[in-house]
């Protein structure tokens, strides 16, 4: 794989002069409205007509950002109230600059969140929206209803802590008939329809276990984005939505997280490839030398400062990594001298052994004591602050790291000593401490932010 050695080096304290584009939320009253599909269609529409468009996500989410990046041909970057504060939101909103669209992408309902706040908020999309200025564009699934789908709009339209509300876009209209009545009813109601969408099962995005199957994975994303795009330039108005977008004050200026070393040895393939976009632009900027290998196709790490294993779904291809004899290999020479961190499927990878979906136990690197089962599914979801016992790649013992776990596997051994003392967005503590051995850290935390930005 390629050295990235040709990324540009800049301090990331300075951030560019905000030319504050006008933006919109793409939004739902909850998951599986058809909020991904709506932006991914609306990014590329826009990007057609000459549109220089910044994607947005809100929330933790590390799938849909690379979907974004490819129907907008612009990175896209995760903003999230609870996790972040001020400075990097402000850090992160500045990278529009130049563009001539804002189009972000709300996660669950328009209102959900934590019920306690983090850092700057609850996590809600509802937040991110105020906070920038952007209108709210709400999806809604009106398969199985009518005219009550306008007093679901009104009811977010007119909640007390509503951004302002741009109007709404119909998914699953069944037909004619059933548009008029819905459209008679918003009407009514006062309130606008930005477009209105057929029922096409044809362009539902494949899934797995965690999300959207990745965007590299899909077997014609260039295509799927295409078909999407023709969707809403049939059915939805474009010009009356590049006309709700608005934009607000300026962000707060601010910083991206430093790298946690100069040069840094990343694996990147189908079984590790859950890294945040802020992270990786972060580091580049400041000067480190990012070098990608893939554990999947058996290549050793480069010599680096350190190994860094994001997650992903290394339970998907635990026997070709039970046979990475060179990658097994390599890696126990570099931690011999150097660090070594890996976070969630990184972590699995770095124990002893993983038991896969069909219980067959599967050797891993062995560099930590882990043992994990994905045959023992149970679901591990939601924010989490890791309070470090121990230094950690980039950020001494004592420090108080935000994050975000989501998995659904089990731990069946864990005999290292923790790591962190790691508790949710209540502050109720968890089990899941991450382990440490000599120079190998690991977690099933990820990384958002550090405590100081």
């Amino acid at each position: 794989m390629q050295d990235d050695k040709t990324q540009p080096a800049r301090d990331s304290a300075a951030v560019p002069p905000m030319t504050r584009p006008p933006g919109l939320m793409i939004a739902a009253p909850g998951s599986g409205s058809g909020k991904t599909t709506m932006t991914l269609g609306l990014l590329r529409a826009f990007r057609d007509e000459g549109l220089v468009v910044q994607p947005f996500k809100n929330g933790p989410d590390y799938i849909d950002p690379a979907f974004h990046l490819a129907a907008a041909g612009r990175p896209s970057f995760n903003l999230d109230g609870w996790s972040m504060g001020e400075g990097l939101l402000g850090a992160l909103a500045s990278r529009a600059s130049g563009a001539d669209l804002v189009i972000a992408e709300g996660s669950m309902g328009l209102y959900d969140g934590t019920s306690t706040p983090g850092r700057s908020g609850r996590g809600a999309a509802s937040e991110i929206a105020r906070r920038f200025g952007w209108p709210v564009v709400l999806v809604l699934d009106v398969g199985g209803q009518a005219q009550s789908a306008a007093a679901t709009a009104l009811g977010f339209a007119r909640h007390p802590e509503a951004p302002d509300f741009a109007g709404v876009i119909l998914n699953n209209v069944a037909g004619a008939r059933h548009e008029v009545m819905i459209r008679r009813e918003m009407a009514r109601l006062g309130l606008t329809v930005l477009g209105a969408l057929p029922r096409r099962s044809d362009l539902v995005l494949p899934e797995r276990h965690l999300g959207l199957v990745q965007a590299g994975e899909h077997p014609d994303l260039e295509a799927a984005i295409g078909r999407l795009a023709a969707l809403l330039r049939d059915h939805a108005d474009l010009d009356a939505i590049r006309t709700a977008a608005r934009a607000g004050a300026p962000p707060v200026a601010g910083r991206l997280p430093p790298p946690p070393a100069q040069r840094i040895a990343l694996a990147a393939d189908a079984a590790f490839s859950f890294t945040y976009p802020h992270l990786l632009t972060g580091w580049r900027e400041a000067g480190a030398v990012i070098l990608p290998f893939s554990p999947l196709a058996d290549e050793a790490p480069p010599e680096a400062d350190l190994v860094w294993l994001p997650g992903g779904y290394p339970e998907l291809h635990a026997g070709r990594l039970a046979a990475a004899e060179s990658f097994r290999a390599g890696l126990s020479r570099h931690a011999e001298t150097r660090a070594v961190h890996g976070e969630c499927g990184g972590y699995m990878a770095l124990g002893t052994a993983l038991v896969d979906a069909k219980g067959e136990r599967r050797r891993m690197a062995g560099l930590l004591g882990l043992v994990t089962s994905y045959e023992r599914r149970r679901l591990h979801l939601g924010y989490r602050t890791a309070h470090l016992l121990a230094p950690l790649p980039g950020h001494d013992a004592g420090a108080r790291l935000a994050g975000h776990e989501f998995h659904y596997s089990t731990i069946l051994d864990q005999p290292d000593a923790p790591l962190a003392r790691v508790t949710d967005a209540e502050g109720n503590p968890v089990p899941e401490t991450g382990s440490r051995r000599g120079r190998v850290t690991g977690s099933f935390f990820h990384l958002v932010a550090p405590e100081a930005e």
